[in-house]
C-alpha cells in the first residue's frame, strides 16, 4: 500500500465519520421537523374542532332561543286569538239583547204613538166641544162665590149642553162642585149662566 492509498482510505474512514454523524444528525434533524410538523396539525386539528364544537353549540343555543321565542310567541297569539273569540261571542251576545231590546222598544213606541193618536184626537174633540178650558177649584164656596171666582179669572162656571161634555166632566170629578146652571133669576126655571134653557134633565 502505498501513500495514496492510505490517504485515500483515511479520508474514505473520516468522510465516514463526518458523514455517519451528520446523516444521522440529519435525519434526527428531519424527524424532529416531521415530529414538529404532526404536533402542530394535531394541535392546528384540535383548535378547527374546537372551533366548530363552539360554533355548533352557539348555533344550538340560538337556534333553540329562536324555537323558544316563537313558541312563545304562538302562544301569545293563540291566547289573543281565545281572547278575539271571547270578545266576539260576548259581542254578538250584547248585540242579540240589543237587537231584543230594540225590538221591545220599537213597540213600545208604536204603541205610545197609537196613545199619542188617541189623545190628539181626543183633544181635537175637546176643542171641537168649543174650545172649552176646565179650571176645578179644591176651595169650598157657595154657588154665587164660584161664580164670581171664574168671572175674576176671565170664565164662568162650566155649560154642558151635550152628553160628551158631561162624560168628560164626570170623569174629571169625583166630588160634588158646581156648574153653570141655576134658577135664581126665574125660580123653578133652570138657565145656564149664559141664558139659555135646559134642554134635557
Amino acid at each position: 500500500m502505498d501513500l495514496e492509498d492510505i490517504y485515500v482510505n483515511v479520508k474514505n474512514d473520516d468522510m465516514k465519520d463526518i458523514t455517519g454523524p451528520r446523516t444521522q444528525n440529519h435525519s434526527q434533524d428531519g424527524g424532529k421537523d416531521g415530529k414538529c410538523r404532526g404536533r402542530r396539525c394535531l394541535v392546528l386539528m384540535t383548535v378547527c374542532l374546537g372551533l366548530i364544537c363552539v360554533l355548533l353549540l352557539v348555533f344550538i343555543t340560538l337556534q333553540h332561543i329562536t324555537i323558544t321565542a316563537e313558541r312563545d310567541l304562538l302562544k301569545s297569539y293563540k291566547n289573543t286569538a281565545e281572547e278575539f273569540n271571547h270578545t266576539i261571542i260576548s259581542l254578538q251576545d250584547k248585540n242579540t239583547d240589543l237587537m231584543t231590546e230594540k225590538d221591545q222598544l220599537k213597540n213600545s213606541f208604536s204603541s205610545l204613538n197609537q196613545k199619542k193618536m188617541e189623545l190628539e184626537t181626543e183633544l181635537r174633540k175637546l176643542y171641537e166641544r168649543g174650545k172649552d178650558r176646565f179650571f176645578i177649584s179644591s176651595e169650598l164656596k157657595s154657588w154665587s162665590e164660584s161664580r164670581q171666582y171664574c168671572r175674576d179669572h176671565g170664565g164662568d162656571l162650566v155649560i154642558i149642553n151635550t152628553e160628551e161634555k158631561q162624560k168628560f166632566i164626570s170623569s174629571l170629578v169625583k166630588e160634588i162642585v158646581w156648574i153653570g146652571l141655576s134658577d135664581i133669576v126665574n125660580e123653578g126655571k133652570m138657565k145656564w149662566v149664559d141664558n139659555s134653557p135646559l134642554k134635557q134633565g
